[in-house]
């Protein structure tokens, strides 16, 4: 945690995945009206039950093998248990934004990660490009931006 602290306060996302460390550059503008516009739209649908669809920006999560993640964005169902460190809820769905030298984190190295741990939608939204990633345990699918989309959960976000 002292490093993580640390690559912080330096302006850098330190996160580590299965033992791996990566990192990136604290976001950019363009990055965070992005996951901010995503963050202003998600929504309940009546598909959602008992699900809150409560986003988070930026949260540190600890998942059950040690490794440490700090999604853009995080969809909980339930509001996660307050840890002083990180939170140790999965949460039902993520969202990353690709930004300069994450894609290969963001595309290759993340969503495998967040599904094998019980993350049930994972999207990797790429500004630049104006497409979007939907990860999900029956694989992949492409989208165009703009679209809304429901979650597994009931939520539903626009991308």
């Amino acid at each position: 945690m002292a490093e993580i602290e640390a690559a912080d306060e330096a302006g850098i996302k330190l996160e580590i995945t299965e033992g791996l460390p990566t990192w990136e550059f604290h976001p950019g503008l363009t990055h965070q009206l992005v996951i901010g516009a995503v963050y202003r739209s998600v929504k309940r649908t009546k598909r959602a039950g008992k699900c809150a669809c409560l986003p988070v920006e930026d949260l540190l999560i600890r998942f059950p093998d040690g490794s440490l993640k700090r999604p853009d964005l995080s969809i909980f169902c339930e509001t996660p248990a307050e840890k002083v460190e990180a939170v140790t809820s999965i949460p039902a769905a993520v969202v990353e934004v690709v930004s300069a030298g994450s894609g290969i984190k963001d595309l290759q190295l993340n969503p495998p990660f967040y599904l094998k741990h019980g993350v049930l939608d994972v999207i990797v939204l790429d500004p630049a490009s104006g497409k979007a990633a939907l990860f999900t345990a029956q694989g992949r699918t492409e989208l165009n931006l703009p679209t809304r989309l429901e979650l597994q959960c009931g939520c539903s976000i626009a991308l």
